[in-house]
């Protein structure tokens, strides 16, 4: 199971070497200076949002990589029934989001986590909604498709009309055997 962990001025999700191998990434390193503020959310499932980019999501077992969204990527490694520490981050940061399940006491690792930051933000202990993009009246004809036109695929040069063949396999029609060399 992922831990989080600070090494210098770093924050550091240390993985195992099989989520490793789910994740397709190593170990997920950013500086404690982009951290924006850290939360522990008591449901597994509400720290995630977007939709798989890279990793392993298996519904109701685990859930480990990068997850993409309209406000950026996130990267989980979640298991259920566990609560989950979720460190939102600055933009300049690879991700957004870090959630990770607590072994332990979430609630503790939090206030550890938060204790390590310069700048946290404290001003409410929920993780903030992500940006949505902006309505206008129009906006929802870009969410519908246009029919797509069939595309004719050109034809050899041997069957471009219908009903003609190539001269070598022409026929007479006097005697219906092929003629060649003409």
């Amino acid at each position: 199971m992922a831990r989080i962990l600070v090494q210098g001025d770093d924050l550091v999700v240390r993985l195992p070497w099989w989520e490793k191998a789910a994740a397709r990434r190593g170990n997920v390193r950013t500086p404690l200076a982009a951290v924006r503020r850290v939360t522990v959310e008591p449901a597994w499932w509400r720290a995630l949002r977007g939709v798989v980019l890279h990793g392993v999501w298996i519904p109701g077992v685990l859930c480990v990589g990068t997850r993409g969204h309209p406000g950026g990527q996130d990267f989980v490694a979640v298991r259920p029934g566990r609560p989950v520490v979720c460190v939102e981050l600055r933009p300049t940061a690879p991700f957004s989001l870090l959630a990770v399940s607590a072994r332990d006491d979430a609630e503790v690792m939090a206030e550890r986590l938060r204790r390590c930051t310069p700048d946290n933000d404290t001003s409410t202990p929920w993780r903030q909604p992500l940006p949505a993009a902006e309505e206008t009246e129009n906006s929802w004809r870009a969410l519908t498709r246009e029919p797509r036109r069939r595309r004719r695929r050109p034809r050899p040069a041997s069957t471009a009309r219908r009903g003609h063949a190539p001269k070598s396999l022409q026929v007479r029609a006097a005697d219906r055997r092929p003629v060649h060399g003409r």
